[in-house]
């Protein structure tokens, strides 16, 4: 589990992503899926706390693996 004083950054690939949803489905408040690709929501390229875990499944889920998790 991620502690409260650490910041999570996410970003994702759009030139790799299948767009299957997988994402969208475990973390909807920071993934969503346009157009055929998915895309982190506009301002949560910082993770907001109690989000961490559903971001790090989402990105360990994605058939992908275009979902890039970095915890500072």
């Amino acid at each position: 589990m991620i502690t409260d004083t650490c910041v999570m950054k996410v970003w994702i690939d759009p030139e790799q992503c299948i767009g299957n949803g997988i994402c969208e489905e475990l973390c909807p408040e920071v993934f969503v899926v346009r157009g055929g690709i998915a895309l982190v929501r506009d301002g949560m390229d910082l993770v907001p706390g109690g989000l961490e875990d559903a971001v790090i499944d989402a990105a360990e889920a994605c058939p992908a693996e275009c979902i890039y998790v970095e915890v500072a």
